[in-house]
C-alpha cells in the first residue's frame, strides 16, 4: 500500500502523505516514493505546481519514524542524514517545479525539515511547527540546521532548536518560515489559487528564478552571476518570445497548452 496519494487538475498535482495513524511520520519508504512521485512530476509537461501536505486533519508531518533508526552508530546515522538530503530534500529544494508545503497541523522534525525544502509554505491556523530534535539527543539531520536559519535568521534558528519548543503557526507568519496563515478548512484553496497564479507564468522562467535563488545559498556559488546567466539564456526560449509579443500585442501570454 502506498504512503502517498496523488491527484492531478489541470497542471496542479497534489501529493498527500497518507500515515495517518502515525501522524504521516517520515520513514525510508516515504522519502522514497515522496522521491520518484516528485522527479516524475518534473519530467511531465503537463505539471506546472506541486501542493504537498498530510491526510488527516492533525498533521502535515509529525517528524521522521524514529523506530527506525534508534539502534543506529555513527557511521549509519551519517548515512541517514546523506542519503535523505539526497532522496528527498535537497531534491525538493532544487525542483524545477514550483513545490508548494500546505502545512495542516504539527510539523515537526523532519515534517519541519520537508517544508523548509518546499519552494512556498502556507499552514493552517492550527498549526504547530517545531524540530524537536535535541530533546532526543540528536540535531536535525534532513537540513533543519541549514534551512531554519535561512529562513527566521540565525538566533531565532538556535532558540527553536535549542529548546525543542513548537511555535504557532501565526508566530512562523512572523518570522518568515511561512508565507500565509489560514483557517484550515481554507488551506488547500489557497494552496491551489497560488498555484494557478504560478501555471499562467512562463515554466522556463520559473525554473530559472528557482536555480537563481537558490544559488544565493550554495557555498562557492555567486548569486548574482548565476542570475545574469539564468536571465541571459531566457531570451533564447520560445516562452520569452511569446511572453514579450503578447505584451506588446496586448493579449495575454499562452506558455501552456
Amino acid at each position: 500500500m502506498s504512503n502517498i496519494i496523488s491527484e492531478q487538475n489541470g497542471h496542479v498535482l497534489t501529493i498527500t502523505i497518507n500515515r495517518p495513524s502515525q501522524l504521516n511520520a517520515l520513514n525510508k519508504e516515504t522519502i522514497e516514493e515522496l522521491s520518484r512521485a516528485l522527479k516524475a512530476a518534473e519530467a511531465d509537461v503537463n505539471i506546472g505546481a506541486i501542493i504537498l501536505t498530510g491526510s488527516g486533519e492533525k498533521a502535515f508531518v509529525a517528524g521522521a519514524d524514529i523506530k527506525e533508526f534508534a539502534d543506529f552508530s555513527v557511521e549509519k546515522g551519517k548515512e541517514l542524514s546523506a542519503v535523505g538530503h539526497d532522496t528527498l530534500f535537497n531534491l525538493t529544494e532544487n525542483l524545477t517545479t514550483p513545490v508548494i508545503a500546505a502545512v495542516n497541523g504539527f510539523a515537526l522534525g523532519g515534517g519541519l525539515e520537508l517544508a523548509m525544502s518546499a519552494h512556498i509554505r502556507i499552514a493552517s491556523d492550527n498549526a504547530k511547527l517545531g524540530l524537536p530534535e535535541v530533546s532526543l539527543g540528536v540535531i536535525p539531520g534532513y537540513g533543519g540546521t541549514q534551512r531554519l536559519a535561512q529562513l527566521v535568521g540565525r538566533g531565532k534558528a538556535f532558540e527553536m532548536i535549542m529548546t525543542a519548543g513548537m511555535i504557532s503557526a501565526e508566530e512562523a507568519q512572523q518570522w518568515g518560515l511561512v508565507n500565509h496563515v489560514v483557517p484550515q478548512a481554507d488551506l488547500l484553496d489557497l494552496a491551489n489559487k497560488i498555484a494557478s497564479k504560478i501555471i499562467n507564468n512562463s515554466p522556463n522562467a520559473i525554473a530559472a528564478a528557482i536555480r537563481a535563488v537558490n544559488a544565493n545559498y550554495k557555498d562557492g556559488v555567486d548569486g548574482y552571476k548565476a542570475e545574469i546567466e539564468e536571465f541571459g539564456k531566457c531570451f533564447g526560449t520560445p516562452e520569452f518570445v511569446e511572453g514579450t509579443t503578447a505584451f506588446l500585442e496586448k493579449r495575454k501570454a499562452e506558455f501552456r497548452k
